[in-house]
Formats: C-alpha cells, sequence, structure tokens
C-alpha cells in the first residue's frame, strides 16, 4: 500500500511539475499546444506562476528586454565617389512575440535578420548623400532615415527598432594616410612661412634697435665732446684768470707740480743741469736766478 501512494504521489508531483512554468519579469512566453500557438491565450506577459497542460502545451520564452545588435564595420560609396568606413549599431526589442516565433524563431535568427538590413540601409541612406553631409551637416538627417527604414522592415519579423546610429565614420587606412600627410604638409609649410615672417621680422627690428644705438651712441659722443670742450675752455679761462692775478704764485704752483710728475719714484731717470731753468725754485724761493759770486 505505501508503495502505490509512494507512486501516486510521485505522478500527482510530476504532473504538477508539468503542468506550471514560472516566468521572470525579463521575458514573455507563447503557449503552444502541439507546437501550434492558442489563440486568445497563447501569449503570456505578467510575470509569476502560470499553468498549462502537461505534455500536451510547451512554453517558448522570449526575451522582453532592448536587445542589441553590432554592425561589422563595412565600407560605402558616398554620392561624390568618396569611400567611407562606417561602424553601426540597433537597438530593438521584441514587440510580436507570436510574428517573431513564426518567422525568425530566435534573437539569433532575428540578430542575422536586422544585420542585413541595417547594412542595406547603410548603404542605400549615405550613398545619396556626400562626405560632407554624411561627416558633418546632414548626419543626425541621415541616422533619423536609417532607422526608419530599419524599422519598417524589422516589424516583418515582429521587431520594433528602438534606436539606430552611426557610431564612426571614417576614411579607408590608405586615404586617411594620404590625408594626413598631405596636412602634415600644408601645416610644415604654414610654419616655414611664419617662421620666415617673423625672422623677417626680426631682422628689421634688430636693424632698427642697431640704427637707434648708432645715432644714440653718435649724440652721446657728440654732447660728450661738446660738453668737454665746455670744460676745456672753462678751465683753460679759469687758468687763464688765476695766471693773470698772480704770475710767480702761477709759475709757482705749475712749477710743483711738474716736480711731483717728473720726481715720482720708479719712474725715468733723466740728467739735468743744477741750473737748469726746471729747478729754479729749488734755488731761490723767488724763482729767479741768483746773481753770480763776484770771486767767480
Amino acid at each position: 500500500m505505501s508503495r502505490i501512494l509512494l507512486v501516486v504521489c510521485a505522478v500527482l508531483a510530476l504532473l504538477a511539475y508539468a503542468a506550471t512554468f514560472e516566468l521572470r519579469q525579463t521575458r514573455q512566453a507563447l503557449i503552444l499546444r502541439f507546437g501550434e500557438p492558442l489563440p486568445g491565450r497563447g501569449l503570456v506577459t505578467e510575470p509569476g506562476l502560470h499553468f498549462k497542460l502537461p505534455f500536451i502545451e510547451t512554453v517558448v520564452y522570449i526575451d522582453n528586454r532592448i536587445l542589441d545588435l553590432e554592425s561589422p564595420q563595412q565600407e560605402v560609396l558616398a554620392s561624390d565617389n568618396q569611400r567611407l568606413e562606417v561602424d553601426a549599431f540597433v537597438r530593438y526589442r521584441i514587440s510580436d512575440p507570436l510574428k517573431f516565433y513564426q518567422t525568425v524563431g530566435t534573437v539569433a535568427g532575428a540578430g542575422n535578420q536586422l544585420a542585413s538590413v541595417l547594412n542595406s540601409a547603410v548603404r542605400r541612406v549615405l550613398g545619396d548623400a556626400d562626405q560632407t553631409r554624411i561627416v558633418r551637416d546632414q548626419r543626425l538627417e541621415l541616422t533619423a532615415k536609417i532607422r526608419e527604414q530599419v524599422d519598417a522592415e524589422a516589424q516583418k519579423f515582429g521587431l520594433t527598432v528602438v534606436d539606430a546610429r552611426i557610431r564612426r565614420v571614417d576614411l579607408p587606412r590608405q586615404i586617411s594616410e594620404k590625408v594626413f600627410d598631405r596636412m602634415r604638409t600644408e601645416r610644415a609649410r604654414e610654419a616655414a612661412e611664419y617662421r620666415a615672417f617673423g625672422q623677417q621680422e626680426a631682422a628689421q627690428i634688430t636693424a632698427s634697435a642697431q640704427r637707434d644705438a648708432t645715432v644714440i651712441v653718435a649724440e652721446a659722443r657728440q654732447k660728450a665732446e661738446t660738453l668737454r670742450g665746455d670744460g676745456d675752455a672753462e678751465r683753460a679761462k679759469i687758468f687763464a684768470d688765476a695766471f693773470g692775478q698772480d704770475t710767480d704764485f702761477f709759475a709757482f704752483y705749475r712749477s710743483m707740480q711738474a716736480y711731483e710728475t717728473a720726481l715720482k719714484a720708479g719712474g725715468s731717470r733723466f740728467v739735468l743741469s743744477p741750473n737748469a731753468d726746471f729747478f729754479r725754485f729749488f734755488n731761490s724761493a723767488s724763482g729767479k736766478a741768483q746773481a753770480p759770486s763776484p770771486n767767480k
């Protein structure tokens, strides 16, 4: 009896497990009966514990979150025949789970379909615009067109596009290197022009400064010579006035200066007669020659 009860309990537990399923907030579920959706109750969106017929009905879980799809880098030819490398991405969610299940079945299948749709939309929209519009002038408008076209195609698979954007637009590597070399050459040329202009300005400033310095020095020398001449004239005038007032004292003073200059220690040697006029103040305080002795 206990074995029968144990078997019955096990069967009831198995039936209870097979008849219930848990739905999380990040997912929604499709209830299928023999692989076909149930009209009226095939879609379950409320999170919690739900029931189904065991072994007859199956549950397919579908993600309810916003999903990302990264498009690989592709080369696009703009309307001005300029080649561009473009990276794009799209964010979408599953808005019609039944259509999604019937058309693509899985998120991987939806990614494959959307990647193809996104690449085609990028080529189509950017192919009608030139490089300037793509890179600078109308990037937002072109992005909006891509999003509209991708969303229109995604509706066929039960998907709704939340956002689609161009992440990066660059020139191909070979063209980028050529553009960089051309820009570097132009900048080098501009730098050389600025450097030459600066050197020219420096030379002009230096020449002007040297000319001004020469004029200032010449004027200063002229003024110095004028002042020196005026000083010498004033000096001569003072000496002349002094000489005119007392000729004997002036002669004595000039002789003392001559003695001081000529008789310095370590100076040159010279031989003079004691009776020479140079030593007249040594022989007489008045500087006058003495009368000769009568015995001589």
